[in-house]
Parts: structure tokens; C-alpha cells; sequence
């Protein structure tokens, strides 16, 4: 009897701390437009003064958590190429419409007092320790990983992860913890390619310029553009390998601050690569969405053209790798991550204990239309929802 007047008492504990805790959140969700109506894809948004914040997706949307004491508080929206947009949270949450528009900031740097494109990249790497958040961190993630057959989904692995990570002045990452993961049904004709024999995040720091360094004097450097973020002139910069067997994949862009060389995007010639940096509080800068993508041609013989009723000679196999930086923290104190052996995994490879609870309570990022596209390619294939592929996949 009294351990289940104990129960019940704590039950009831329970639920009235978790009533005050969800009448005390405030849930932003909005939208980011440019003049013409489009979305702005990763804009920064949130309150940098206190370390709060996230980014859109690709279309522009995007959902942000804040507490009842943030009302009064500055939300900033930044994106590279437009001027800093600032509202108050309780005017934002006035506004009939959600969405705030960012207005283009035009560049037009003066090519004299531009110093020799190499020279920037240099100073990049000079002052990448000091301009990034280089001390021991938890990055919270959600990686999203697509294997597409023919232009249509056949498998959607998520994982929800935590990084340990000294920043990209480091190497590799520290450890890894997969805390949660669920897949879909897997649809794949050819589940045995194996297109990277790594599991993704490792994979993310391997192909990234700025953990890596670049051996400048086998590239060629030129200067492609311009444009600015939150008040300070960029240079975008490509380097061009020095080699008769280019390429484009490979070759780096960099968009590195003028005046502080701090790099706020990289991504290659053929944009299958992208890395983008958000400042903290204290102007440093960190990792706040990388995605990657790849395809493979596999060769079909008569059987196989006959019963994918394709007279094609080669099957084209691609896959996507998202990942979204949830939040940050730096206090040493509250960094438990738990080391995952997953280093030379594949993704598909890896079992993880499915929690339903978990994932239905997950305050996911809003849905991208390449999402949501993906998720209908699934579900048409067999007519099976979701979330009742989720269900049979993971049990």
C-alpha cells in the first residue's frame, strides 16, 4: 500500500512539473522570405545573447523553442547575402502572418584593396582555432540519411545523435553517442551497394576543408564573388586543383569574412557538399547544417533490365546525408556523451533500439518539400504509411 500511494504521489509529481513546464514553453514557428517571396534555406534564428537558436530548412521554414522569459528578448535572423533582421519574440508572436523577411545586402567590394585571394584562405586557416568554438563541445544532431533508386526513396534511416567535438581546428570528432534511431521499410532492389563504408559523421568531418587543411599550392585561387553576412563584407573563394585530372567535386568554395576571415559556408563546384557555420554569443563560429550527396551508375544484366522493365544499361543510386545541429553546449559539466562504435559502419548497418515515445515527442525541424516528396516515394510503393513502416522495420 505504500508503495503505491509513493507511485501514485510521484505520478502526480510528474505530471504537474510537466504541465508548468509545457505552459512555460513557447513554440516560434515561422518562416524566412527574400524580397521576391522565396524561402531563404539555413538562415540563423534566435537570441545569440543567450545562446538560444536554430536554423530554416531548405524552404525556409523553421521552429524554435523559447520560454515565456524570452518575451521581451531580441530574435535575430541572419543569412548570408541579406541584412540582419531584428524583432522582438512577443512582437513576432503578434504578427498574423510568420514571417519575416530579410532584404538583400548588396556588395560591391572594391577589387583594389582585395588582397591576393590565396592570401584570405591562408589567414582562414591561421585563425580558425580563434574564431571557432574550439573548446570541448556536444553538438546535438539529427542526421537524415536517403538511399534513392531512380530518382525515388527506398530507405530513410534518422538517427538522433550526440557529438563530442573540439571544432574543426580538431580533426575528427571525439565520440560519438547514437542516443536514438528508427528506420523505414527497406525497399531497395540493391541493398548490398554500399556507396560510403562510413558511418556519416565521420564521413562529414573527413571530406570537410576546414578539418582537413588544403595544401594551398596545389590549387589555383580565384575570387567568384561576393556578398556579406550580418555586417561584415565575404569573399567567396574557389580553388581550382592544379592537376590535368580536375575534379569539380573536389574543389573547395569558401566564403570567409573580410575583416575576420571566419568562414561561413564551404561547399564544392558541384554543390554536392555543404557546410554551414552560425556564430555563438561570443561571435565564434560552429557547425549548424551539413548536407552531402552521391550517386553511383550499377551495371544491369537481361535479368535485371527485364525485371525492372528497363532497356537502360546502367541503374543510377544515390544517396543523401542530412545533418541539422539542434544545440550546443559547452559546459563540461553537462557533456556525458557516451562513445558509439560506429567509426567504419554503414548507417544500415548499425542496430539501434527503437523508442516510439521518443520519436512521437521529438521536436523535429519543419519538413522540407524534398522530405515530404521522399516520404510520399515510400509510402507509394506499397501504400504503407510511415509511421507503420516505422513500427514494422524497428521491432
Amino acid at each position: 500500500m505504500y508503495l503505491l500511494k509513493k507511485t501514485i504521489l510521484l505520478f502526480i509529481i510528474t505530471l504537474s512539473v510537466t504541465t508548468l513546464y509545457s505552459q512555460d514553453i513557447l513554440k516560434i514557428e515561422g518562416v524566412v522570405l527574400d524580397e521576391t517571396s522565396r524561402g531563404v534555406s539555413y538562415a540563423a534564428i534566435g537570441i545569440p545573447s543567450k545562446w538560444i537558436g536554430t536554423s530554416s530548412n531548405e524552404d525556409g521554414e523553421f521552429l524554435l523553442e523559447l520560454s515565456k522569459k524570452n518575451l521581451l528578448d531580441t530574435l535575430e535572423v541572419s543569412s548570408i547575402g541579406y541584412i540582419t533582421s531584428k524583432i522582438l519574440v512577443e512582437d513576432f508572436l503578434a504578427l498574423n502572418e510568420k514571417v519575416i523577411t530579410l532584404k538583400e545586402d548588396i556588395v560591391s567590394l572594391d577589387e583594389v584593396n582585395i588582397m591576393n585571394p590565396s592570401h584570405y584562405v591562408q589567414l582562414a586557416f591561421k585563425n580558425l582555432k580563434k574564431n571557432t568554438v574550439s573548446s570541448t563541445h556536444e553538438l546535438k544532431v539529427l542526421n537524415r540519411f536517403f538511399t534513392v533508386e531512380k530518382e525515388k526513396a527506398k530507405f530513410l534511416i534518422e538517427h538522433y545523435i550526440k557529438v563530442k567535438d573540439k571544432g574543426p581546428s580538431s580533426g575528427d570528432v571525439n565520440r560519438i553517442e547514437i542516443v536514438e534511431g528508427r528506420k523505414s521499410v527497406d525497399y531497395r532492389y540493391f541493398p548490398n551497394v554500399k556507396l560510403k563504408r562510413t558511418y556519416p559523421i565521420h564521413l562529414m568531418t573527413q571530406m570537410n576543408p576546414l578539418r582537413n587543411g588544403i595544401p594551398y599550392r596545389n590549387y589555383k585561387w580565384s575570387k567568384i564573388g561576393d556578398t556579406s553576412y550580418d555586417g561584415e563584407d565575404i569573399i567567396i573563394i574557389q580553388g581550382q586543383k592544379n592537376s590535368n585530372k580536375r575534379r569539380p567535386y573536389q574543389d573547395p568554395i569558401l566564403y570567409i569574412g573580410m575583416d575576420t576571415y571566419k568562414v561561413y559556408k564551404t561547399t564544392n563546384e558541384s554543390a554536392t557538399l555543404v557546410y554551414l557555420y552560425k556564430k555563438n554569443k561570443d561571435g565564434k563560429m560552429y557547425l549548424s547544417y551539413h548536407n552531402y550527396f552521391t550517386r553511383q551508375y550499377h551495371e544491369l544484366n537481361k535479368t535485371q533490365q527485364s525485371i525492372l522493365k528497363t532497356t537502360d544499361d546502367k541503374f543510377k543510386i544515390s544517396v543523401r546525408n542530412e545533418v541539422v545541429v539542434l544545440g550546443i553546449e559547452t559546459d563540461k559539466k553537462k557533456i556525458k556523451t557516451k562513445s558509439s562504435n560506429v567509426y567504419q559502419k554503414n548507417i544500415e548497418d548499425i542496430k539501434v533500439e527503437y523508442n516510439s515515445i521518443f520519436w512521437n515527442t521529438f521536436n523535429f525541424p519543419p519538413p522540407t518539400e524534398f522530405y515530404k516528396q521522399k516520404v510520399k516515394d515510400l509510402e507509394s510503393i506499397h501504400g504503407v504509411p510511415l509511421e507503420t513502416q516505422f513500427n514494422l522495420a524497428n521491432n
